[in-house]
């Protein structure tokens, strides 16, 4: 059955609404992260196929965007091209898993990834692979990436981890990172659609989730120039935490 979400559902769309402005001023504190924290609190109210096919529209726009944006600071051409292609076959493959696998199944997948990503910000902060290192890790890690972000949404715990632990300047970071997401969506959109989960309903509603993340950006950033980092990510880890207790313990009722 495809996922539903009626726009009368005024407690539904609220939180979308909460989980792209919680996800905008992430960005716009630290310039990455709105998947991380959008696509759990969706999961939270409805399920992970819902929230993977609501966050597909903006993901593509937002980082083909950056991708322009950000044109004159690539990194190795081989290490993206390889990022691209292991990550959007990756991608194909956890799509096709979101629409055949339980829900039930998936937030508890969304759970662990979750508690996966908390753990490593928590015990490996500093870890730095050099680029030979990276080169020879790309395909392994874009195509587990892929499969996690096709199939629960979220893919920081492996291929966002990697790329902050190669410790790229910022915007070679959010170039290389944005090929990655933009590649994927690119695979996600007309699997999901073949499949039925990207209706005309919820592509309309991602488009519209736009709206709030851009007025939270600005939010983002002051809090980001008036808080330290590292009270703002144990803020962010704390949340996190407590919405992974929530996917166990109320999906799994």
């Amino acid at each position: 059955m495809a996922p539903q979400i009626l726009f009368t559902d005024i407690w539904g769309l609220a939180a979308i609404a909460l989980a792209m402005i919680l996800g905008g001023i992430l960005k716009g504190a630290t310039g990455a992260g709105i998947p991380i924290i959008a696509v759990p609190v969706i999961a939270a109210v409805y399920d992970v196929k819902i929230a993977v096919a609501v966050m597909v529209l903006p993901n593509l726009i937002s980082n083909v965007w950056q991708i322009y944006k950000f044109r004159n600071n690539s990194t190795d051409a081989g290490f993206c091209w390889q990022l691209a292609i292991f990550g959007a076959i990756g991608a194909g493959i956890g799509t096709i898993a979101l629409a055949e696998l339980p829900s039930s199944f998936l937030n508890l997948c969304m759970a662990g990834i979750i508690v996966a990503y908390i753990l490593l910000r928590v015990l490996k902060p500093n870890v730095q692979p050099s680029m030979a290192s990276a080169m020879k890790a790309v395909a392994v890690v874009s195509v587990v990436g892929g499969v996690l972000q096709g199939a629960v949404g979220v893919s920081a715990p492996i291929a966002v981890t990697f790329l902050n632990a190669m410790k790229l300047a910022r915007p070679a970071f959010i170039f290389t990172v944005s090929v990655f997401f933009a590649s994927m969506a690119f695979v996600q959109i007309p699997t999901q659609i073949y499949y039925g989960l990207l209706t005309r309903d919820i592509a309309t509603l991602g488009l519209l989730a736009f709206i709030p993340m851009f007025a939270a950006l600005p939010v983002g950033d002051w809090i980001g120039r008036r808080i330290s980092p590292k009270v703002f990510d144990a803020l962010i880890l704390t949340f996190l935490s407590i919405l992974a207790i929530r996917l166990i313990c109320v999906k799994m009722s």
